[in-house]
């Protein structure tokens, strides 16, 4: 079984949303750990920074940006595809959005301030 650990902000995210979506989205974010290795591009996506690694997943109209884990998986942020944070990650540049997102220094402050919650 895969552990799933939502961050104080993520959590925050995702209880805004009505209890159906909620649900609809988790039922959607269901993989497997190696799925991790090889994936599929049509959900899955991956940026690199500093050694990090995270992942990107698409659950209807929502954006999942979560890390693996030895314990399992920590999600960091849940934003809707239409957001202006979101949009403001998917520039028109010539490269992959996963690139042009792990190049956004303002997507990393997002992540790291959903690490901070949890060292409180």
């Amino acid at each position: 079984m895969l552990q799933i650990v939502f961050n104080e902000i993520s959590a925050a995210e995702m209880s805004a949303l009505p209890k159906d979506l909620q649900l609809d989205l988790l039922a959607e974010f269901q993989f497997l750990p190696e799925d991790l290795d090889k994936l599929d591009e049509e959900k899955f996506g991956a940026m690199e920074r500093d050694g990090k690694r995270l992942f990107r997943y698409r659950a209807k109209e929502y954006r999942i940006y979560f890390e693996r884990r030895a314990e399992g998986i920590t999600v960091h942020r849940v934003l809707h595809k239409n957001t202006i944070r979101d949009f403001l990650f998917r520039t028109k540049l010539p490269m992959t959005e996963d690139d042009q997102l792990g190049q956004q220094k303002g997507f990393w402050k997002l992540i790291e301030e959903g690490e901070q919650t949890r060292q409180r």
